[in-house]
């Protein structure tokens, strides 16, 4: 199979690496001397160091030489999401397209499915999704992922692209719960990065919060994913799944993570410009935490969890009034 990557961050350069022993894969990278550190020094130094790229993976710069095999190829977009609509736009209809980007479009609030239902509605296209840091996927660490897409076709290429003994590719047919779960987590890594660093500084202070918070932020966050998804027409059983509870669970919980990693250091007290500025890569949960809420409100859902990280990421609540507003909510069903 011939599978195209468009984007040389840390989870392209990871897929060519786990692909590149079946498959002839390209990876395009959008700046010209990233392309040619990659194809000189056969190591993403910047996204995944230390981690080599096999020879057999032709590094291009140029993104018309890139799809040059777009018909015969499986196209995978593992940009930001802010890079998502260009990309769909300039693959070809007939082409299959996967995108690995977790979020929701600033501006729009769309879904990855809905920007692509919008530019290319009778096109082949789904998602890659699920619990997976970059870098263990890259080592060939054991992780697991979800093709979901309508397209029968499409899941079938997905797993035989990158299905192995250690990275395994399980199929769904509801793109909209996969998104929904990949998109909503980030923001509540984040609110469980603002709880596990408030309680870096407290050292178990009584009325600080600590790991029984933090259990409870990620239990109450599954429910809030769970209840837009519902609303935006997912199945309630996705989010028991990889891309929901799965993603969930190591975004929030995990060292990799750099959602948790930006609500531990706002729980700190440094402004969210010098979070993102020493973070070194896009955390989509500061960019989706608006259009989560946005969306919510427009459907008439509670979401507490995601209105608080609004809230400190808008500079409007401090961190701790933040967990205190949320565990200090009146008593309620749980369901």
């Amino acid at each position: 199979m011939n599978v195209t990557i468009l984007g040389a961050g840390a989870w392209g350069t990871a897929l060519a690496v786990q692909a590149a022993p079946r498959h002839a894969v390209r990876l395009w990278a959008r700046d010209a001397a990233h392309a040619r550190r990659l194809a000189t020094t056969r190591q993403n130094e910047r996204y995944l160091p230390g981690v080599a790229l096999p020879a057999s993976v032709a590094v291009i710069d140029q993104l018309d030489r890139a799809l040059a095999a777009a018909p015969d190829a499986l196209v995978v977009i593992a940009t930001p999401m802010s890079g998502l609509r260009e990309m769909l736009a300039a693959v070809p209809d007939e082409a299959r397209v996967l995108w690995l980007c977790k979020g929701l479009e600033a501006g729009s609030g769309r879904l990855g499915h809905e920007i692509a239902a919008e530019l290319r509605p009778h096109a082949h296209a789904g998602v890659l999704s699920g619990p997976s840091f970059a870098e263990e996927v890259a080592r060939g660490q054991p992780t697991a992922l979800v093709a979901a897409s309508s397209d029968e076709l499409l899941r079938q290429a997905a797993a035989e692209a990158f299905h192995t003994e250690l990275l395994r590719v399980y199929t769904s047919t509801d793109a909209v719960g996969v998104e929904v779960g990949g998109a909503v987590k980030n923001v509540m890594a984040i609110a469980t990065g603002l709880c596990d660093g408030l309680a870096a500084r407290s050292d178990g202070a009584a009325g600080q919060p600590g790991l029984n918070a933090r259990a409870a932020l990620i239990t109450r966050g599954l429910a809030e994913i769970t209840r837009l998804g519902v609303a935006l027409g997912a199945r309630p059983e996705t989010f028991m799944g990889l891309s929901g509870l799965g993603d969930l669970v190591l975004t929030a919980t995990g060292e990799l993570s750099r959602n948790r990693r930006v609500g531990m250091q706002l729980a700190r007290g440094l402004p969210l410009a010098q979070v993102l500025a020493a973070l070194g890569h896009v955390a989509e949960g500061v960019y989706s935490a608006p259009m989560v809420l946005a969306r919510a409100r427009a459907l008439g859902i509670e979401m507490p969890i995601t209105e608080a990280v609004v809230g400190v990421l808008d500079g409007r609540l401090a961190a701790v009034d933040a967990v205190r507003r949320l565990m200090g909510r009146g008593p309620r069903a749980e369901a």
